[in-house]
């Protein structure tokens, strides 16, 4: 994996790609809010001798920092054709964990004609629909509830509640560490997020995804109302959904295996 930058007017984005694949199959990782490049780990290194594969720190995250703050959804689904389109990546599957699983479903909503195929890893639906007033409401304030809780306790609560397993637990811990002795950093970035995701869902656009997808969720995902959402996507859309034994927020570090054979289905039926 090649390590790149991308330069925009708000900063750069770092990211990783190969390419020496032996077929036409672009798999894209996009990680969660405050996670980065390595929460896909185990997916990289099962993938990168088989396809094309790029994973990037989002915009704010770890070496894609310093960032201004001030973008949207939008905006980083457009960065992230910016850097595809670059690198001769034009049919991309995106696999989104997650907050990436919303830049997912926004970047089908900008170039439907481009993306050829979408797995949500613990992520939810972007549609207004899905969620209440009072979870948008709460999504616009969560920056300042970081703000005031004690980091002890929050890298705590962002280690034990995303994973179950060691290794996923292990990993988050790393991530979070990145943060440590920043936790205004570590809360502007997470209000942020939250703040452009509500800011997408009272949007409402259509959010369609057209190309064949997969949704995946932990069946222990307590990371917000993640397997209500995932339950009424399914149901609303038809899209499979597979439920992962005993796996958390981040099912892909808790059950890799598992997620890497679902992927591989996936790409190999499309």
């Amino acid at each position: 994996m090649d390590e790149k930058t991308y330069q925009t007017d708000f900063g750069e984005i770092h990211y990783w790609i190969n390419h020496n694949s032996p077929n036409d199959v672009e798999l894209i990782f996009l990680p969660g809010l405050t996670a980065d490049h390595r929460l896909f780990n185990k997916q990289i290194e099962y993938f990168e001798n088989k396809y094309t594969v790029f994973v990037w720190d989002a915009p704010g995250h770890n070496k894609s920092w310093p960032f201004d703050l001030s973008f949207s959804l939008m905006d980083k689904a457009k960065w992230l054709d910016e850097i595809l389109s670059l690198n001769g990546l034009n049919n991309p599957i995106i696999i989104g964990q997650s907050m990436g699983g919303y830049i997912g479903q926004v970047y089908s909503q900008l170039f439907p004609n481009k993306i050829k195929g979408f797995v949500s890893i613990d992520s939810a639906p972007l549609q207004r629909d899905y969620m209440t007033l009072i979870e948008i409401w709460l999504l616009k304030r969560m920056g300042t509830i970081y703000r005031y809780w004690p980091w002890k306790s929050l890298l705590k609560l962002g280690t034990n509640n995303v994973a179950t397993s060691d290794y996923g637990r292990k990993l988050m811990y790393d991530i979070m560490m990145t943060y440590d002795g920043d936790k205004e950093r570590y809360s502007q970035l997470v209000g942020h997020g939250y703040k452009i995701i509500a800011n997408a869902l009272e949007a409402n656009k259509h959010y369609e995804i057209k190309c064949p997808a997969l949704l995946i969720c932990g069946e222990k995902d307590h990371a917000g109302s993640c397997i209500r959402y995932n339950k009424n996507w399914h149901k609303k859309t038809k899209i499979p959904l597979y439920w992962i034994e005993n796996a958390g927020h981040n099912s892909n570090t808790d059950k890799p295996n598992e997620i890497n054979h679902i992927i591989k289905e996936f790409i190999d039926n499309i």
